[in-house]
């Protein structure tokens, strides 16, 4: 994280509460990683191309989403290719009062957040496809007790972003996006999976994402040349996902694991109990 950079956070979650939570997810490894050469997401789908020209047994099929969400709209769907000013007014509806339209990047939504969704387990990033722009403002660091540590100030910079996770009606953003599902799925296969199942791919981010350690104080920072790494080692190889909970600070973490939950229980019908917090 670079001191003078402009930083993003991958603020996100899922649908809106991942596509935005992942855009600003990635902003903030690449202030980590100021110097990094940056890439597209097609290396990211590269990596799985062998385990994707083979079939496996769907394990959460969208149909079987419980019936208690809220009624979608059963409106024909548009081409992927020209859904975004669709994709874009539904996600608005679904901001919870928040300010979507300065957020969104409004080319190629679904394939964005796709994209997006798809890379939060692993350690890289792809630079190309972000879903929404990133937050205002420099990246902050602070001395703790002769330690360095994100500062507390880039909490405020996430706040448009939170007050949209907030917002969001996790029994509507569960409707939509069953009602949206095909777009999703063809933009899945288009990224490299021809035999994936994307709603079994955001199971899995969600999942990772739940198992986020939840430090009770500021992680140590070390500047490494251009860059800053946690210290800690584990910190340091959790995924790209983990780490952007760890960086909107304890209470976004929380607020946004809580939206999580809620959404994947909607999604398979099964609520996971909360994870205690972590003593590191």
């Amino acid at each position: 994280m670079s001191r003078q950079a402009s930083v993003g956070s991958w603020i996100g979650a899922v649908i809106v509460v991942l596509g935005i939570l992942l855009a600003g997810g990635y902003l903030a490894r690449k202030a980590m990683h100021l110097s990094a050469p940056q890439s597209t997401v097609a290396p990211a789908a590269s990596t799985s191309a062998a385990s994707s020209d083979v079939s496996t047994p769907i394990q959460h099929p969208i149909e079987q989403a419980p019936a208690g969400t809220a009624v979608a709209s059963t409106a024909a769907l548009p081409a992927l290719d020209d859904s975004d000013a669709s994709v874009a007014s539904a996600l608005a509806a679904l901001a919870g009062g928040g300010d979507l339209s300065s957020l969104l990047v409004r080319q190629q939504i679904i394939a964005r957040i796709v994209a997006t969704i798809d890379a939060l387990p692993r350690r890289g990033l792809s630079t190309y496809m972000l879903p929404v722009h990133p937050p205002k403002g420099a990246f902050i660091t602070q001395d703790s007790d002769g330690t360095t540590v994100i500062g507390a100030q880039n909490v405020a910079r996430y706040a448009p972003y939170m007050q949209i996770i907030e917002g969001v009606d996790p029994q509507a953003l569960v409707a939509w996006y069953v009602h949206a599902y095909p777009l999703f799925q063809e933009a899945y296969r288009q990224l490299g999976y021809p035999k994936g199942y994307f709603n079994d791919r955001l199971i899995v981010v969600i999942d990772d994402m739940l198992t986020a350690p939840e430090p009770v104080q500021p992680p140590a920072l070390v500047h490494s040349k251009t860059h800053y790494v946690y210290t800690d080692p584990a910190l340091e190889s959790l995924s790209a996902g983990q780490k952007l909970l760890i960086r909107v600070g304890p209470a976004n973490e929380a607020k946004i694991k809580t939206q999580l939950r809620a959404i994947r229980a909607r999604l398979i019908g099964q609520t996971l109990p909360a994870a205690p917090a972590s003593t590191k």
